[in-house]
């Protein structure tokens, strides 16, 4: 769903020569091109488990961007490109120098290596082959690090950075989904990140809480909206825990109407998104592999459905001995006369043109690379730009 967003946003830019859209089905990929519509783009129908085909058409290419379901599939690509010596940007909820250990959706760890360490066994092979992995640009992770990154460098100690992002449907569009909600994003993921684990760091401490916790209510106000939304805690952006240890209070939460994570929380209590398979009438299943077979058609787009994607970011600490709070806010809705959902606009086109600044060779770094880190200064002006011509505003309002 992401996918043909990014290709969609780089053949418009006369620097770029051509872009290969990779996949298992064929005519899915036709109709990606016909869409596009553009003689840049080339197909390749590959099956990603075959290593030595995956890596023959990847040093055909400068930069790759991975669009991804999950897990299984994007360590092994991100794994195959680095051996190929082929740059990489990842859509996927990033896990940085460590995987979380919950739900590892068949990730498969070499020989000899855990997934505590794999992460950074993963970091030291990519800068020894002169690879860059820019880990986890898009929307939640991406301009969420992106912006909270951001505040924390203008501040001269930052203590706390809060993010809250969300893909929602309209509000006409939640009034006719199951749990207010519209698939905009691999369900099955969504489901994933609302059962786990997550890190957080609270009291200047790294702890670990269960997903969907601390709800917070909140008014959104920017943009001439005037909507109530909730947001709960959910993975999302685990390098800050790597990158920004020095931060007292530190979450991602996910943002949602009203209504939503009550539904959930019934849910999780009646077993429901539970992955153990159970017996019924001599059939083993998947509570959750079943729900989701009820489910998933009840929130699929109908025609006139449209989505939004909302952010509000917040920063706490000192300038200059003055107590000082940032807020970054955005309120993005669905491109109708493209046919391009909220979604995949905020998170294919941050990708896209990470995509550039890595085939520009403006991004230096190699290794495993947090979007915070090397989107910064001159960098981090000129993405909002290039967001601002894509009709994507990011506000930032700075108190003390």
């Amino acid at each position: 769903m992401i996918g043909p967003a990014v290709a969609w946003d780089l053949i418009k830019d006369d620097e770029v020569e051509a872009v290969g859209l990779v996949g298992r089905r064929e005519h899915a990929l036709e109709k990606t091109k016909k869409w596009v519509n553009s003689d840049k783009v080339l197909l390749h129908v590959l099956d990603i488990a075959n290593r030595e085909d995956t890596k023959r058409l990847m040093k055909q290419y400068d930069v790759g961007v991975l669009a991804l379901p999950d897990r299984r599939t994007s360590y092994k690509v991100v794994d195959t490109a680095i051996e190929a010596g082929l740059n990489i940007v990842d859509l996927l909820e990033e896990y940085h120098r460590g995987p979380d250990k919950y739900e590892i959706e068949g990730l498969e760890i070499p020989e000899g290596t855990t997934i505590e360490d794999y992460g950074e066994w993963l970091h030291k092979r990519a800068i020894e082959n002169g690879v860059t992995f820019l880990d986890g640009i898009g929307f939640a992770p991406g301009l969420s690090n992106i912006t909270l990154g951001e505040g924390i460098r203008k501040m001269d100690q930052a203590e706390s950075a809060i993010a809250r992002v969300g893909g929602i449907p309209s509000k006409e569009a939640a009034r006719r989904h199951p749990l207010k909600y519209m698939i905009t994003w691999a369900f099955s993921h969504v489901l994933r990140e609302y059962m786990v684990k997550v890190n957080v760091i609270k009291n200047g401490e790294i702890v670990e809480v269960e997903a969907t916790s601390d709800r917070e209510n909140f008014k959104f106000t920017k943009f001439g909206k005037d909507e109530e939304l909730e947001c709960a805690i959910t993975p999302g952006m685990p390098s800050f825990i790597f990158t920004r240890p020095q931060l007292k209070e530190f979450a991602e939460k996910t943002v949602r109407w009203p209504g939503h994570w009550q539904g959930i929380e019934v849910l999780k209590e009646c077993g429901l998104l539970d992955i153990t398979p159970v017996e019924f009438e001599g059939v083993k299943i998947a509570p959750r592999d079943f729900l989701l077979s009820i489910i998933e058609p009840k929130l699929k787009p109908l025609e006139g459905d449209t989505d939004v994607c909302v952010m509000w970011n917040t920063v706490t600490g000192t300038k200059d001995g003055q107590k000082m709070r940032i807020d970054y806010y955005l309120w993005d809705e669905a491109d109708t006369n493209n046919g391009i959902s909220s979604m995949a606009r905020v998170t294919g086109f941050s990708a896209a043109i990470g995509a550039r600044f890595m085939g520009r060779g403006e991004i230096k770094q190699k290794g495993i690379v947090p979007p915070e880190n090397c989107i910064a200064g001159k960098l981090y002006d000129k993405f909002l730009e290039e967001l601002r011509k894509r009709n994507i505003d990011i506000l930032e309002v700075a108190t003390k």
